[in-house]
């Protein structure tokens, strides 16, 4: 299989210095992506700003805003067999980006943030006979939130993990498919659960 892996965060900046983002470390997507690979597969690795070295015989592609990463998928995604959406794509945007940079006036300032595009999503809905699997960080109301993020992007088969998960070498998933049960768990090393997620992958969607 040729495998689309989105990992790390996205930027999204306010003016030319200051951004929006989150704690991503991408080391869950660059693990699945080694897995993949260890496997035989081919992987397009899409990647927002990480520390991380990608792994040896991947194709790497660095992005850094949302846009960007769509764009980068996009193009790529019509040459895969699925895509495994573990970024922690930043949701929101200034709707207004500031030259420069934003000088301190001592008085509160507002910002108007609207909603970025969904890449997994966007995806999803473009995926004819190929595979899509996400990822659902949730806090609160876990299952129920991954089930509709599930129908929501169109995905075959969604990961939900937890708040724990970020910056930590260890994870704890469950796998839910569109029946809406959980249908497998992994916990461990994140090298450990990408390899039993390379495995489910190749037992449950490969055939799509």
């Amino acid at each position: 299989m040729r495998i689309l892996i989105t990992a790390g965060p996205t930027r999204e900046y306010l003016d030319d210095v200051r951004y929006l983002s989150n704690a991503s470390s991408g080391q869950m997507g660059y693990a699945l992506a080694r897995s993949a690979i260890a496997a035989g597969h081919e992987v397009a690795l899409v990647s927002g700003p990480v520390t991380i070295a990608p792994p040896a015989g991947c194709e790497l592609y660095q992005v850094e805003t949302t846009d960007e990463m769509f764009a980068q998928c996009e193009k790529l995604f019509p040459n895969c067999d699925g895509v495994i959406g573990t970024a922690a794509v930043c949701d929101y945007r200034i709707k207004t980006r500031k030259p420069g940079k934003i000088a301190k006036t001592g008085e509160a300032i507002t910002l108007e943030l609207i909603e970025t595009i969904d890449v997994l999503a966007e995806l999803g809905s473009q995926k004819g006979n190929r595979w899509v699997m996400g990822f659902a960080l949730e806090s609160q109301d876990a299952r129920f939130n991954a089930v509709r993020k599930l129908y929501s992007k169109k995905c075959d088969a969604i990961v939900l993990n937890s708040v724990s998960a970020i910056g930590s070498s260890e994870n704890f998933v469950e796998v839910i498919d569109q029946s809406q049960e959980i249908v497998a768990t992994y916990s461990g090393e994140k090298t450990q659960v990408a390899d039993s997620l390379i495995e489910w992958i190749q037992q449950h969607l490969s055939g799509r």
